[in-house]
């Protein structure tokens, strides 16, 4: 067993390796599927063709020639007179295709260069030298349409020209290209057909992600092979069970809501005709239960039947303005980018609110910055007031939690205020993290997609 381990150890070391290059993408990964098992079978089946093949061929067609000129010294060294050899040059070229020439005894040229890849200029030379054995040149690059072979005989040189077709196998390349050809029509379907495929999936995902985001997209339809339109149709199904499951507690929260007012209001009603200056304790009950009891409402139902739309954000930072203004706090803001975002406006600007509204309650001084570019904005909010220890700060997310040691507790509040900016930042695809500020007091980052 031990041993079995250890022999995969290495392996799965290797395809480690090979996953970190491979390219991420299903279309990518798809088309390569596709590709490699065709660039192999190709590369097979041209390495036995080139090495069988077209080999065979062309070492049968060079003894076919290394023979009839072979039979042509023969007849010059059988009939050495003029006239004969006037017979063998036209029996030569009407007969065997071959144009020859009988010429001085002249010193053979120097061995030209040779060609890198030439099965002819190996194979003709060597035929030559087994069936002939006479001293030769060779030239198979001079002119790519005709092969020169001059043979030194004792008392002359043959000179012999011959069609390149004849000693070689030359319609190989058609075999080659009609190879390439089809496998770059098979390659463009591939591709075609890989890309119908992909994009019913890519469509999910956008559908999901906006989804997720607070934006649905309606017009959303599966599409593409089996397996994707059962996932397309197990998203749609989802998106409505959560939006009627959204709706249902929306509507019973207004109603229980509605149900709790009334009663809250016969309560401030009686208490308004009493006299007793004991009901003033009872009075201020009766608010912090309308107070949570409102936030509680805004908090379940998060704004989320909220169609998304355009928000400016520079308006809003104006009216943080006049409310630091009318609060008597300092406030300084900074905006970065394009001022108009795309959020649900209502909710996006209570986040902003909630956020910048706690640290109005507990700084003397706010600091604001926001940043928007590359489909991200970021804000971030400083203060100067009592911060919140790092062990707490995922606890203020909670509703109704309030930290009364760091806070002051005659402040109003429910603790929703934090838990209502997160639920909010969330539906849009982002979040909100607490950190230590430069300035003294507490960082809030507002992260979101826009």
């Amino acid at each position: 067993m031990q041993t079995y381990v250890a022999a995969r150890t290495p392996w799965r070391r290797f395809w480690r390796q090979v996953s970190r290059y491979m390219p991420k993408r299903l279309y990518a990964r798809s088309l390569i599927i596709v590709i490699a098992p065709m660039i192999l079978l190709q590369s097979v089946i041209a390495f036995v063709f080139m090495e069988r093949h077209w080999q065979t061929v062309t070492q049968r067609l060079s003894q076919a020639v290394t023979r009839d000129i072979a039979a042509i010294i023969e007849l010059i060294e059988q009939f050495p007179d003029e006239e004969a050899h006037a017979d063998i040059i036209r029996i030569a070229q009407d007969k065997m295709a071959l144009k020859i020439s009988i010429e001085p005894p002249d010193p053979l040229p120097p061995p030209g260069p040779k060609p890198f890849f030439s099965i002819l200029d190996q194979t003709l030379g060597e035929e030559i030298t087994r069936q002939i054995n006479l001293p030769f040149w060779l030239d198979t690059v001079g002119d790519s349409n005709i092969v020169e072979i001059r043979i030194r005989m004792e008392e002359s040189v043959l000179r012999i020209f011959a069609r390149r077709s004849q000693a070689y196998a030359s319609n190989t390349h058609i075999f080659l290209l009609w190879m390439v050809g089809t496998s770059l029509v098979l390659l463009s379907i591939a591709v075609a057909f890989l890309r119908n495929q992909i994009r019913p999936i890519l469509q999910l995902a956008e559908a999901a992600e906006s989804f997720g985001k607070g934006r649905p997209n309606p017009n959303f339809k599966p599409r593409g092979a089996e397996e994707v339109r059962r996932a397309g149709t197990a998203f749609v199904k989802m998106r409505e069970r959560i939006e009627r499951q959204i709706e249902q507690r929306t509507a019973m929260l207004t109603g229980v809501s509605h149900d709790l007012r009334t009663i809250l209001t016969r309560f401030k009603l009686q208490l308004a005709l009493s006299t007793d200056e004991d009901i003033k304790a009872l009075d201020q009950d009766v608010e912090d239960m309308r107070s949570m009891l409102e936030g509680y409402l805004a908090f379940a139902k998060g704004e989320a039947s909220e169609d998304p739309g355009h928000l400016d954000l520079q308006a809003l930072l104006d009216k943080l303005r006049e409310e630091a203004r009318l609060r008597d706090t300092g406030f300084e803001a900074k905006l970065t980018g394009d001022p108009e975002i795309l959020v649900r406006p209502n909710a996006f600007s209570r986040l902003v609110s909630n956020v910048v509204g706690n640290a109005f309650r507990y700084a003397d001084n706010v600091w604001l910055e926001a940043w928007h570019g590359r489909g991200s904005l970021i804000i971030t909010v400083e203060d100067d007031g009592p911060g919140i220890p790092q062990d707490s700060r995922e606890d203020v997310f909670k509703p109704f939690v309030r930290l009364d040691a760091a806070r002051n507790q005659d402040e109003s509040g429910t603790g929703l205020g934090l838990s209502i900016a997160r639920d909010i930042a969330r539906s849009h695809g982002g979040d909100v993290i607490l950190d230590d500020s430069r300035k003294g007091g507490l960082r809030v980052v507002i992260r979101v997609p826009a």
